[in-house]
């Protein structure tokens, strides 16, 4: 090691120290609240390095010397705490302030709104639905609503169109933009782009006489007096309005399509309802060796055998047709011990139910449930137009299809 080096590395750093700390006591003598303490900073030109303190790029920190003194001297900011009344008097102002606006929405109703409903109607692609912030939640409800009623329709984010994703928009679809300013940033620049291509722009703003709605081949009005807000700023009443426009050219569109409940059920596959729009009685009854059936001239005693074997707490009374002439069910059963019939005597005419509750095969299963509930049964009878006997099913049969 060469000592020499090493005594003048050793010289300097105790320079630099004494720099340090002579630094601090001077800030401290100045500022008597604080603890300062000085970062020093290693000038490359200076060889072993100089320090310095630069509090203007913050390389110093001061900290409270009593941190529990100086939080007890901040003053304490509780929120006001509003009575039950007041809440409810807000709600239901919020409530009166978009009622208003709905009802200005649907007398502005004019023939704009037609003119959206043909274009949507004549369009051979898809509905493009884009809008920004607030604007931009309500689109992609318009748009999925749409969707799922026969309306092709996907949402596009503004400005990622404006990075590339404008591509999604063909010339065969119709762009419905929502902006209640009519002057929003980022939709303004896509509107060339939509006059060169030719697609047809249906414009959903709170002016009329704004850059979006000029530029509209039909601009729907959807201004408002007031947001619900009370600094009348924060999109409430403007965006219900909004949403309200888009559920009628939905509806409007649905039914100039003539789309019916199964249309529906096929956009909604998933979930009760799917299973309650697409199952029918056929897809969950009994049928086969699994149907409980007797002549009106078996005794009851097999009767009760029958019915026990298959499960369903009833049996079906048949010609030798296999019409259906009547039902036996547990509550025949228990009339029949209160009237002390002979079990072994009696004949299954005498016991059963003629008629009863009967349903088609292909019928919906959400109708064989509520065909239940209004007449308080458990069981059901599934007949074709001959009333010949074709399945049965029970509660517990849509209970496991997932229909009730």
């Amino acid at each position: 090691m060469d000592l020499a080096t090493y005594t003048a590395a050793e010289r300097a750093i105790d320079r630099l120290m004494a720099r340090q700390t002579a630094l601090a006591d001077k800030c401290r003598a100045d500022d008597t609240g604080g603890e300062v303490g000085v970062v020093p900073r290693l000038h490359v030109d200076d060889g072993i390095g100089q320090c310095c303190a630069d509090q203007g790029r913050d390389l110093s920190r001061v900290h409270p010397r009593d941190s529990r003194r100086y939080h007890a001297q901040m003053p304490a900011h509780s929120p006001p705490r509003a009575s039950d009344d007041q809440l409810l008097a807000t709600a239901r102002r919020t409530l009166e302030i978009e009622t208003v606006a709905l009802h200005r929405v649907q007398s502005a109703l004019d023939g704009a709104f037609v003119r959206a409903c043909q274009l949507i109607l004549a369009c051979q692609g898809r509905v493009v639905v884009t809008g920004m912030g607030k604007s931009g939640h309500i689109a992609r409800k318009i748009a999925a609503t749409l969707a799922s009623t026969g309306t092709p329709a996907f949402f596009l984010h503004p400005a990622e169109a404006s990075h590339g994703d404008i591509g999604m928009i063909t010339r065969a679809d119709v762009v419905l933009a929502l902006s209640n300013s009519g002057e929003t940033a980022e939709l303004l620049p896509l509107l060339p782009q939509i006059k060169r291509l030719g697609v047809p722009l249906i414009a959903l703003s709170g002016r009329r006489d704004s850059t979006l709605a000029n530029a509209a081949d039909a601009a729907l009005d959807g201004a408002v007096d007031q947001e619900a807000c009370p600094h009348n700023l924060a999109p409430t009443a403007s965006t219900t309005a909004a949403l309200a426009l888009g559920d009628a050219l939905a509806v409007a569109l649905l039914e100039a399509r003539g789309f019916t409940a199964d249309d529906f059920a096929r956009s909604h596959p998933g979930g009760a309802l799917g299973r309650a729009l697409l199952l029918h009685v056929a897809d969950v009854m009994r049928s086969g060796e699994a149907l409980p059936r007797v002549t009106p001239d078996t005794p009851l005693a097999k009767g009760l055998l029958e019915m026990s074997r298959k499960g369903l707490g009833m049996t079906a009374v048949t010609d030798a047709d296999g019409r259906v002439l009547g039902i036996f069910t547990d509550g025949d059963l228990r009339r029949a011990l209160d009237a002390r019939i002979d079990l072994h005597a009696a004949s299954m005419r005498e016991v059963m139910t003629s008629g009863g509750h009967r349903i088609g095969p292909q019928e919906l299963a959400a109708s064989a449930a509520r065909l239940m509930e209004k007449h308080q049964i458990t069981g059901l009878l599934v007949v074709d137009e001959q009333q010949k006997l074709v399945g049965a099913l029970n509660v517990h049969d849509l209970m496991r299809a997932g229909v009730v």
